[in-house]
């Protein structure tokens, strides 16, 4: 379908300061580019329910659902989201057209004025740590069984007030978006794959448009960014191949190594961080889906397929 570009072109993102910030980002790049537009703001599912954690929520989308509909019945002109909220599968007539350059994808631990940490395994025995991903928590729990791990829910600014309010001794979070929001001073350590393992996708931003709109394709295609692409589509496709989302603790990153090159890493594990399994292959270059569907199998038949049935 081919249709002019209509001016502005309408931006739909979640309303907290980070969502902002980052939707910020295309309306830049758009800019840079001589193209106008506008941010049209939305309070998903995910922003109204703060009084239970994601995964007992159960809904796929959350954060993403209401902005899809109204791309798809041209309300607006693209959805822009953090990636690790989109599912793993394009929803009836939309694509992800462009993928940002990736900050960094890591996690990153944030403490309370008064708690002497330099990283996790100095934090104070029994010391409280808030999350709400199950991914952070099973981890947690594998390295430091002594933390109490507690449900933490909000946008940044929410968590590091709970945080200073002393509702906790420190927490998880991912430390894109604590850069993106001029908070990079909060950071006490970064936490470094392999070893520790953030969501797939995590870092990068995605844009969304209509499928069948050749003007806002071309337009907003010039936005992606090929080596982000070939990372997220690898971690992404690991987590499609386990059939994983919210409700199951599963970590990947793509990193380079000095001896083996482009390397995936992945991790299936239980809630209690009691077992864990966790491998790496190359990425196949030309086809990194299928780096990760084959690392999938791999997780698989090394026991990820019994944690995979006990967590479900």
């Amino acid at each position: 379908m081919t249709v002019p570009l209509r001016s502005p072109i309408r931006i739909g993102t979640r309303s907290s300061a980070l969502a902002l910030r980052q939707a910020g980002q295309v309306e830049s790049q758009l800019a840079a580019r001589g193209i106008a537009s506008v941010l049209v703001e939305y309070t998903t599912l995910g922003d109204r329910i703060l009084d239970r954690p994601l995964a007992q929520i159960g809904e796929k989308g959350l954060f993403t659902a209401e902005l899809e509909a109204d791309l798809r019945a041209g309300r607006i002109d693209c959805a822009v989201h953090s990636l690790k909220d989109l599912p793993t599968a394009d929803p009836e007539g939309i694509v992800l057209v462009a993928i940002l350059e990736r900050e960094d994808p890591r996690d990153a631990l944030v403490v309370r004025a008064g708690v002497d940490a330099v990283n996790l395994e100095t934090l104070p025995e029994g010391a409280r740590v808030g999350t709400s991903s199950l991914r952070r928590q099973a981890q947690l729990r594998a390295l430091r069984p002594d933390l109490e791990v507690c449900e933490l829910r909000g946008n940044v600014g929410t968590r590091l007030r709970k945080l200073d309010e002393g509702q906790m001794d420190a927490a998880l979070l991912a430390a894109a978006g604590l850069r993106r929001l001029g908070l990079t001073e909060r950071i006490v350590a970064l936490l470094d794959a392999p070893d520790w393992l953030a969501a797939p996708g995590q870092g990068a931003i995605a844009v969304q448009t209509r499928a069948d709109d050749a003007a806002l394709l071309a337009t907003l295609g010039v936005l992606d960014d090929a080596p982000t692409r070939l990372a997220v589509t690898a971690e992404r496709a690991l987590l499609a191949a386990l059939e994983g989302g919210c409700q199951v603790p599963i970590g990947a990153a793509v990193i380079e190594e000095a001896e083996y090159g482009t390397m995936l890493h992945g991790l299936i594990a239980a809630l209690d961080g009691s077992s864990m399994v966790r491998g790496g292959m190359p990425v196949n270059h030309a086809d990194p889906a299928a780096s990760g569907i084959e690392l999938a199998r791999q997780l698989r038949a090394a026991g990820g397929d019994r944690i995979l049935a006990e967590l479900r």
